[in-house]
């Protein structure tokens, strides 16, 4: 089965939500068959189409992605962590935040390889990210303005826009991000 959590966690925010798989489709532009390809773990989405997905449900990709946990001490091994990897583009996105079901704050490690680039949807009104380059260099593009950010630095940008990330290098980039979305509760 593809996907790890994924799977499930589509078809129980669908139907929570009390949204067939033609209006999710409708609603996230996402064929009817891709989500019902994904629920059932024979397809592993793009990273373009579970923003699209998340974005439709009005979750972060990590409750997509992840396991939810009691507010409480937690110490998240990395076994536990939630990774999701796109099949286009070789993005590894790992989830380092535990899920909880009120959460508003996500901390996340993602990897990029060389020549890679991964486009997101805008994030809902009110969500910010903060991005840091830990190793290498990643071009940010957001609301169509280009951003550089080498290795040490740090990029703050409204999440509500695409946002697209570039690795015009041949060695891998690795970078966190946090995103934000307390001002949307």
């Amino acid at each position: 089965m593809a996907g790890g959590q994924l799977p499930r966690n589509l078809r129980r925010l669908r139907r929570e939500r009390g949204m067939t798989l033609e209006a999710l489709s409708s609603r996230s532009t996402v064929s009817r068959a891709m989500i019902s390809k994904i629920e059932r773990g024979a397809a592993v989405p793009t990273a373009t189409t579970l923003g699209k997905l998340s974005a439709a449900l009005e979750v972060g990709l990590s409750q997509l992605l992840g396991d939810a946990r009691t507010r409480e001490p937690t110490l998240l091994p990395r076994a536990a962590q939630a990774v999701y990897r796109d099949p286009a583009t070789g993005l590894e996105r790992r989830s380092l935040s535990p899920l909880f079901p009120d959460r508003s704050v996500d901390f996340v490690l993602n990897t990029l390889p060389g020549g890679g680039h991964v486009v997101f949807p805008g994030h809902s009104l009110g969500v910010e990210e903060y991005l840091f380059v830990r190793r290498g260099c990643l071009t940010v593009v957001t609301g169509g303005e280009r951003h550089v950010v080498d290795q040490g630095n740090t990029l703050f940008y409204p999440a509500h826009v695409v946002h697209e990330f570039h690795n015009e290098n041949e060695e891998e980039a690795e970078f966190f991000i946090v995103v934000d979305d307390t001002r949307t509760r």
